[in-house]
């Protein structure tokens, strides 16, 4: 198996279970977390509603991320025309690399409280993966 391909189930796989994390927060659930107040401070750093108006768009576009992302490597849906899985995938390393530009920022201490929550899972946790991430989807857009 080449590098890109373990790259590319590598982001789908993490794009994948943040999909269903987000349906299952469409459920009323808040798992890890004790509220929806806790929730959204723990993960948005802001106050956002948890309902399928919020969550399910999220929930599509990781879903099409992840697909895409595989679709470059030639995982799944041969066939497409190049382009597409290739603008889809670079989209998703777009993304990605804008989260971990943003979670740099915060990991300063601009926009988060050092004593937060957020700011604690943002350096340990969502930050490292963004930047992980984009480095695995930039290898499947180049492969």
């Amino acid at each position: 198996m080449e590098t890109y391909e373990i790259a590319a189930l590598l982001t789908a796989a993490v794009l994948g279970l943040d999909a269903l994390l987000h349906v299952y927060w469409m459920t009323g659930r808040t798992w890890p977390a004790r509220d929806v107040t806790t929730l959204s401070r723990g993960l948005l750093n802001a106050d956002v509603p948890f309902t399928p108006r919020v969550l399910a768009p999220l929930v599509l576009i990781l879903s099409v991320g992840a697909v895409a992302v595989l679709a470059r490597a030639d995982v799944i849906l041969p066939g497409l025309p190049g382009w597409l899985p290739a603008a889809g995938a670079a989209a998703v390393a777009a993304g990605l690399a804008l989260r971990a530009g943003a979670g740099l920022v915060w990991a300063l201490g601009v926009g988060a409280r050092k004593d937060s929550v957020f700011y604690k899972l943002n350096l340990a946790l969502y930050t490292p993966v963004c930047l992980l991430l984009t480095a695995a989807t930039i290898d499947v857009v180049m492969a």
